[in-house]
């Protein structure tokens, strides 16, 4: 790819010897180590764009174009203009943008008393940025009440269902593309949101698998997808009422207010192409070494339960539950043993409060292991991982039978 100047390679090495995390590091879902695309970008973006892109002179003017440039990559990923994407400090600060964005321009900013009942239509799974943000439009009084749609044992919204929890006092619909503890797909595409704004979080979906069509808005957040920490997407359809929920910028850039990150959007968007153009690829590989695991667990260890969908999912992830074991105690020795892997939900694993994806999903809540894969890991990898986590449990377990 070419960043007007600014060259990335169109088939990254994979050299593990730059990337420190390979071999034993399980959790892209919460984090992808710097994509060699990403790498080989930033440092020349931060020397091309330094400048204030929002001003008129050449250096700015410089900047205005690789800012712009990053635009179109990414637009040319997630299907839209260039002018539909702006870039914000994180995946998180990109949903509280769209959902409340949204809420404030539908007219609903008055108290409840003066108009009719509303209310913001989510799945169970969706992620805690997407589910709190509902909440908060009730704390504000903006909207009434939040409407939750439960899911099968998958984890997998029911289309129909969802459809029909949408009426006229819906002001946004939320349906994330694949769910970010499980990795099952949603059926985005399938929905009828009658007309209602559909904010997608693509968060852990782009760059790895197709994106659905049918969204008002998207989000997404890069170092998921390998590139730098500290910029999310917000993609807003043309047409859209949108409003946003901070104060008014004189800088007039758009809708986040304030200095744009351009060489974070620029290596955002160098990783994002080059993790397009290898995903099929990556995907294939990804989802052999995954049916690996899926197949291997249950054989190797007694009262384990694999959950998400078995077919309808991301390539790099899957989740499985171990009876009699604590998925604290599971982090800490993998993590020992050489292994990051992540437990409960992928947010709230610090406070060690159940995961509520795995609650609405009817699923085990505790002693589970989620492995999400990076483009790095091979089968050796696996295989490791899958020695360790058999060691660890059977140990665990044998201890609590002698307590």
């Amino acid at each position: 790819m070419n960043t007007h100047g600014v060259s990335a390679p169109s088939n990254p090495p994979s050299d593990q010897a730059s990337n420190p995390t390979s071999g034993g590091y399980f959790d892209a879902a919460s984090t992808e180590p710097l994509h060699p695309a990403a790498r080989e970008v930033i440092l020349t973006a931060v020397d091309e764009g330094w400048a204030d892109p929002a001003r008129l002179y050449g250096s700015a003017r410089r900047s205005r174009m690789l800012l712009d440039n990053a635009r179109e990559i990414v637009a040319a990923v997630i299907g839209c203009r260039p002018d539909e994407v702006a870039f914000t400090a994180s995946g998180t600060q990109a949903v509280h943008l769209g959902v409340l964005g949204t809420a404030l321009a539908a007219g609903t900013d008055r108290p409840t008393a003066d108009r009719d009942p509303v209310a913001v239509v989510v799945s169970a799974v969706e992620h805690s940025s997407v589910l709190q943000a509902a909440v908060h439009l009730e704390r504000l009084g903006t909207t009434t009440a939040t409407r939750q749609v439960g899911v099968d044992r998958h984890g997998r919204v029911d289309a129909g269902e969802f459809g029909k929890a949408v009426d006229d006092g819906t002001v946004l619909a939320c349906l994330q593309a694949a769910n970010h503890e499980v990795g099952t797909l949603q059926p985005v595409d399938e929905v009828d949101v009658r007309g209602v704004p559909l904010l997608v979080d693509a968060a852990q979906a782009v760059g790895r698998v197709p994106l659905p069509r049918q969204w008002s808005l998207l989000t997404a957040s890069a170092h998921k997808w390998g590139g730098p920490a500290g910029v999310g997407v917000l993609a807003v359809r043309k047409g859209l009422r949108w409003r946003s929920p901070l104060p008014d910028d004189e800088r007039e850039v758009g809708r986040v207010p304030g200095f744009e990150n351009v060489p974070g959007a620029l290596a955002a968007a160098a990783a994002l192409r080059a993790r397009w153009e290898e995903s099929t690829t990556l995907a294939a590989r990804q989802r052999e070494l995954i049916d690996h695991i899926r197949a291997r667990v249950p054989r190797l260890l007694d009262d384990v339960d694999v959950v998400g969908h078995p077919t309808l999912r991301l390539p790099h992830l899957v989740t499985f539950s171990c009876l009699y074991v604590e998925g604290q105690a599971l982090v800490t020795e993998l993590d020992r043993a050489g292994f990051a892997i992540s437990s409960g939900s992928s947010c709230t694993a610090s406070t060690l409060r159940p995961s509520h994806v795995l609650a609405a999903m009817g699923a085990l809540t505790h002693g589970n292991v989620r492995v999400s894969l990076t483009r790095e890991a091979t089968r050796d990898d696996v295989d490791r991982f899958l020695t360790a986590v058999v060691d660890v449990v059977t140990r665990l377990r044998t201890e609590l039978a002698g307590l």
